[in-house]
């Protein structure tokens, strides 16, 4: 690990210890023995439909994948694609963002593809998990009888306001997109233009993402594709917050009864808390999760930490030890392979 992650990580560690500080200081009558009587009477079954739920998801980003190489690689078989993606997402979770581009690397040298290509898939990729999220949360928010119910109401018109942002944010992200198919190569000179006084040739190293992005799009051949994309994506978003409602419900308590729409904040504020991660250990998810739970639904301290603990388990690192197995099988190293990746990710490198 070089001395920028140490860095990283060691802020990152200090931010987490001062919230997760604050939040049992807030909780002055916290009770251990409570936590662990609410984690030992959980209903496992939930929990393991939880996880079956995750690794469906993990299924689906596949197929999303094999829709994008369609155009370049229509014989590549979603089995093909289900390996790096375990072992990607294994990456994300035992390395942190040194993991990110596991999963993309992965695939180019399976498909014998240059690793940019695939890059630019991956930020694509994004732009579809964060539009179908978007959707799903901008519905539960504006439905009648979907957020509205909440035990405290009074944070509603929060959640409103964020509901206009992220609907702005998409619908920009959206008119970016279009802009950058249509003219992508403009832009891109406009960019490397318009930075190229600022220092380390920042400039050109935006202008080259930004065509990697142009790359990507075209990987949306017509408005079928288009369709089942958004479907795909949909789709494996609710599958995600089915298998948090699978493990809220493990619990067996009314506190934690929370419908489908409700749940979509939850996941909101753990992927705003996974930002401070720490790798293997997680951190901000947990405690973005657990603040959400206590203070939105009213949710006990010990059992919102045990929930929001266990929440992380099954949606973050059940896929470890099958993404290690595959990677043992292969005779893969996640270090090196994350080095790899982040070699190949700079311009002009060829893959390994």
């Amino acid at each position: 690990m070089d001395k920028k992650r140490i860095l990283a990580s060691v802020v990152v560690f200090c931010i987490l210890a001062v919230l997760i500080y604050l939040q049992y200081r807030h909780w002055r009558t916290f009770d251990w023995g409570t936590f662990w009587s609410q984690t030992h009477r959980i209903k496992k079954w939930h929990v393991l439909h939880g996880i079956a739920l995750i690794y469906l998801g993990y299924f689906m980003r596949a197929i999303r994948w094999k829709i994008f190489l369609q155009p370049v690689r229509p014989k590549t078989r979603v089995a093909e694609l289900l390996s790096p993606t375990l072992i990607g997402f294994t990456g994300l979770a035992l390395l942190g963002r040194a993991g990110e581009f596991i999963r993309p690397y992965l695939i180019a040298r399976r498909t014998d593809l240059p690793v940019s290509s695939q890059l630019a898939v991956w930020a694509i990729e994004r732009i579809f998990d964060a539009g179908a999220f978007a959707v799903l949360t901008i519905l539960a928010i504006f439905l009648p009888s979907a957020l509205q119910s909440i035990p405290h109401p009074e944070y509603y018109a929060w959640f409103q306001k964020a509901g206009f942002l992220l609907t702005a944010l998409v619908a920009g992200g959206a008119i970016t997109a279009v802009v950058v198919r249509r003219k992508g190569d403009s832009v891109a000179d406009w960019v490397e233009m318009r930075f190229a006084h600022l220092p380390s040739n920042f400039g050109h190293k935006l202008a080259e993402k930004v065509r990697e992005f142009g790359t990507g799009l075209n990987t949306i051949h017509g408005a079928v594709s288009l369709l089942l994309l958004t479907a795909v994506s949909v789709g494996m978003w609710y599958v995600i917050a089915l298998a948090y409602q699978e493990v809220t419900h493990s619990y067996g308590v009314d506190a934690l009864q929370i419908p489908v729409s409700q749940l979509l904040i939850v996941i909101l504020a753990s992927m705003v808390g996974s930002i401070l991660q720490l790798p293997a250990v997680g951190g901000g998810s947990q405690v973005a999760t657990i603040t959400i739970l206590s203070h939105v639904f009213d949710v006990p301290p010990e059992m919102a930490a045990s929930c929001g603990i266990l929440l992380w388990l099954v949606t973050f690192a059940a896929v470890v030890p099958v993404g290690l197995l595959l990677a043992h099988r292969e005779r893969l190293s996640l270090r090196k392979l994350s080095e790899e990746s982040h070699h190949a990710e700079e311009p002009d490198r060829p893959i390994s």
